[in-house]
C-alpha cells in the first residue's frame, strides 16, 4: 500500500541501534491514516525504560524495529483525522493509548494508531494524566490481576514502589483490598504511604527478607539479586511476577511469571475510569517541553525518577 503524505512534523528519532547520543529531533512526514487507523495530534507522551532498551538493541529479538524509528509508545491527544472504516472515533475526540513498541511514534507532533488500540479520555482526566497511564498502570494491572490473581486480604510485596509501575501497583493493590508492602528509598516513603502502602521498607538500609514473609505475590521490576532474594518471602502457592526475566520459571510450589508488555484497550479504559473517579493518582516526576524531549529519556536513564516522566508535545 502506498502511504499518502499529508504534512510535515517534528519527531524524536534514531536511525540505528545505539545510545542517547544517536537520538535527534528531525523534520519528517506524517502520513494519512489507513482504513482502520486514526491520526492523533499528540498532546503528551510518556517516557519509559522500554524506550531505552529499544534504542540499545537489547529488545531486538522481541521488538525488531524498522528505521528510522520514532521514540515512545504512550500518548494522549486529539483525533485529527480518521480512516474511512473507523467508527469509534471522530475528529476532535480526546484519546490515549499505547502504540506498538515495534512501530513507536509517541515523541512526535502526530502519530498513526489503530482504532482498536485507543481509548477515549474521560472528561475528568486531563491529557497529562492520560499519557501517564498506558504502560505503567497497564503493566501494574497485568502483573497484579491478570497474572498474579491478586484478591482482597492477600499480601503483596512491590519493589521499586516509587517508580512508574510501582506507584500505580501500590494504589491498585490497595483498591483490591490487599495488604501492601513496598520497597523504596527513604525520601520516597511518605509518598508511598500516601498512595496506600501499609508498610514501606528502605531498600538501601534494610534487608527486606528479614522484614517480610508469607506474601502471596511479589511484583519485581528490578530483577537480578532482588528477584533471587524475593523467592524466600513468598508462601507456597504464591507467585513472583517479574518485569525483567522473560524466562523465569517456577521454583518448588512457587510460580514464577513474566509480565509482558501488551496493549489492552479494555483494561486501559477501566484504569482511566479509576483515575476519573479520583481513586487512582498519576505520580508525575517531571514534564519536559517537546524541544527537550531527549532530556526526558536522560531522566529515565538516570534511574532516579519518581513516578512518570512526560513530554508536553502540543496544546
Amino acid at each position: 500500500m502506498t502511504l499518502m503524505i499529508e504534512k510535515m512534523m517534528k519527531a524524536l528519532r534514531f536511525g540505528e541501534y545505539g545510545s542517547l547520543d544517536d537520538v535527534k529531533m528531525l523534520e519528517c512526514e506524517s502520513t494519512q491514516p489507513g482504513p482502520h487507523e486514526v491520526r492523533v495530534r499528540i498532546g503528551f507522551a510518556g517516557a519509559n525504560p522500554l524506550d531505552l532498551k529499544l534504542l540499545s538493541g537489547r529488545m531486538a529479538a522481541v521488538f525488531p524495529l524498522n528505521f528510522p524509528y520514532t521514540v515512545g509508545t504512550d500518548i494522549s491527544g486529539t483525533v485529527e483525522a480518521t480512516g474511512e472504516l473507523v467508527r469509534r472515533f471522530k475528529r476532535g475526540d480526546r484519546v490515549f493509548g499505547r502504540l506498538d513498541a515495534r512501530v513507536g511514534g509517541a515523541f512526535a507532533e502526530y502519530a498513526i494508531a489503530p482504532e482498536h488500540g485507543l481509548c477515549p479520555i474521560p472528561e475528568a482526566v486531563d491529557f497529562k494524566v492520560a499519557a501517564a497511564l498506558p504502560t505503567a498502570a497497564g503493566t501494574a494491572w497485568l502483573a497484579l490481576f491478570d497474572i498474579g490473581g491478586l484478591g482482597a486480604k492477600q499480601k503483596v510485596l512491590i519493589h521499586a514502589a516509587s517508580g512508574g509501575v510501582g506507584s500505580f501497583a501500590v494504589q491498585l493493590a490497595k483498591l483490591a483490598g490487599a495488604y501492601v508492602i513496598a520497597t523504596a528509598s527513604l525520601e520516597n516513603h511518605a509518598l508511598i504511604r500516601s498512595l496506600g502502602a501499609d508498610e514501606v521498607i528502605d531498600y538501601k538500609k534494610d534487608d527486606f527478607t528479614q522484614r517480610v514473609a508469607g506474601v502471596d505475590i511479589v511484583l519485581d521490576p528490578i530483577g537480578g539479586a532482588t528477584q533471587e532474594r524475593s523467592w524466600s518471602v513468598i508462601k507456597p502457592g504464591g507467585v513472583l511476577v517479574s518485569l525483567i526475566d522473560r524466562v523465569i520459571g517456577n521454583r518448588g510450589e512457587i510460580r514464577g511469571a513474566f509480565a509482558p508488555l501488551a496493549n489492552n484497550a479494555a483494561t486501559l479504559h477501566g484504569i482511566a475510569l479509576l483515575a476519573a473517579g479520583g481513586q487512582l493518582k498519576a505520580v508525575v516526576d517531571t514534564v519536559y517541553p517537546f524541544a527537550q524531549a531527549r532530556s526526558a529519556l536522560d531522566h529515565v536513564a538516570s534511574g532516579h525518577s519518581v513516578g512518570k516522566v512526560l513530554v508536553h508535545v502540543t496544546g
